[in-house]
């Protein structure tokens, strides 16, 4: 019977899986590097599952969850503008106008500027990611994820 059970679950975990992971996933980040005052410009890519759209940043209705990363801890480093990707206008059959998202695969830009009494050595910001996702039909609640940015002064 425990023999059954496992399989059972085995079996059914990638489903599981697939419920939890939000249907926007982050590409691998790279360490940014730089010396006291200058600017850095960190590459965050980003996959959208296949039928799905996450909202802009800037969605056009009130009640849409915007993309948003924010910065919690950026350790040497000071956190500057976050440039989001254009997004495309597509029209869905619950709204009658188009709306702002992003699909595929695309990248957040987050500069930083390294702060003047910066200690050398490796550090990490840590940041937040919030976003909306949705198919042609449903919106699913938000869901935050962490990022985490490798850095060094030198």
């Amino acid at each position: 019977m425990v023999w059954k059970s496992c399989c059972g679950l085995l079996l059914c975990m990638p489903l599981l899986l697939a419920q939890s992971s939000g249907h926007l996933n982050l590409g691998q980040l790279h360490s940014v590097a730089g010396k006291r005052g200058d600017a850095l410009e960190a590459r965050i890519p980003m996959t959208v599952d296949a039928g799905f759209h996450v909202n802009s940043n800037k969605p056009n209705e009130d009640y849409l969850i915007p993309i948003k990363l924010t910065w919690t801890s950026t350790g040497a480093l000071e956190a500057g503008e976050i440039a989001y990707p254009k997004p495309s206008l597509e029209k869905y059959a619950f709204t009658d106008k188009p709306l702002s998202v992003l699909t595929g695969s695309f990248e957040v830009v987050a500069h930083f500027k390294v702060a003047g009494n910066a200690p050398a050595g490796p550090g990490v910001a840590a940041g937040k990611l919030k976003y909306q996702a949705c198919n042609s039909s449903t919106c699913f609640p938000p869901k935050t994820i962490d990022v985490t940015l490798p850095y060094s002064v030198q």
